[in-house]
């Protein structure tokens, strides 16, 4: 099979798109595209037999009822520079390919993440692995952000000079702090990826790596536009509900205050096509849907 050349892929190619005020995420290289999908799908048709419509429908319908396959067939590289607290978090998900710098092999570079003064906050009272929404005053801002440049640039002078030494660069590294930036290729196929992007654009994800999901989720929608559109609609943009829940809906929906007809006169409203409509009315029903 041919390979899939993505125009709008092209024009970002081996661009750095900043993330943080140090970081970037570059799309490397991708195998395969939205059509590459479709195909997997239709294996025993050709090229061109059917409608961008009917392209779109089948994603869709591939990605709603969790046929993951076909979109295992799409791959994508990025390079990502990092800091390592971030990479540390990224790594968790393990259905990837990645090649991180060493630094075993090479001098790490002087460069730490200081977070913009918006992103510094006190620790949150009710959540146990995050901060605030809110900031602290600008005069705060200021002082921790110096006390953590202070403290970045006192680390990196102590491993300068053990390199100085000749000490090992294994060894001389090793009280750097997760600030420090790292970098790494990192490949996935679109699948998993959206696996990644589902939990790591979520709004309890930390913020930083937030960032990076975000910019990754931007350049995947360059290579696959329809299958990121179906990601946003059903995964990024839904809401799950456990059976308790569900079955709490069905039944408060059960007593007839809510008729069939405004449920769609609802659905019309936010968008939904005629068969659109009917799934959500039998979700909301509790009847199965495909």
């Amino acid at each position: 099979m041919a390979h899939c050349v993505v125009p709008a892929a092209e024009e970002v190619l081996d661009r750095e798109f900043r993330v943080l005020d140090k970081g970037f995420v570059r799309l490397v290289d991708y195998l395969g595209s939205d059509e590459r999908i479709v195909q997997a799908a239709r294996v025993s048709y050709g090229e061109g037999t059917k409608s961008f419509r009917q392209d779109r429908g089948l994603i869709d319908y591939l990605l709603r009822n969790q046929h993951t396959s076909p979109f295992e067939q799409v791959v994508l590289t990025f390079h990502a520079k990092m800091p390592i607290f971030v990479a540390r978090q990224w790594v968790r998900h393990r259905m990837a390919r990645l090649n991180e710098i060493s630094g075993r092999y090479s001098i790490l570079k002087d460069e730490f993440y200081i977070p913009e003064g918006s992103a510094v906050a006190l620790q949150s009272e009710d959540n146990k692995q995050g901060r605030r929404e809110e900031p602290v005053e600008a005069g705060l801002q200021e002082r921790i952000r110096s006390s953590l440049e202070r403290q970045q640039q006192a680390a990196y002078a102590a491993y300068s000079e053990l390199l100085e030494l000749g000490l090992a660069r294994e060894l001389a590294r090793i009280n750097l702090p997760v600030s420090a930036y790292t970098e790494w290729y990192w490949q996935i196929d679109l699948h998993n990826l959206f696996h990644f992007l589902q939990l790591r654009m979520d709004p309890h994800a930390q913020f930083e790596i937030r960032e990076y999901a975000r910019t990754i989720h931007q350049l995947a929608a360059r290579v696959c536009p329809l299958a990121c559109e179906s990601f946003d609609e059903h995964i990024a943009g839904g809401v799950r509900l456990s059976r308790s829940e569900m079955g709490a809906l069905s039944a408060l929906l059960e007593r007839g205050e809510v008729s069939d007809e405004q449920l769609r006169e609802q659905a019309e409203a936010a968008g939904l096509k005629t068969r659109a409509q009917e799934r959500f009315i039998s979700k909301l029903r509790g009847r199965h849907v495909s």
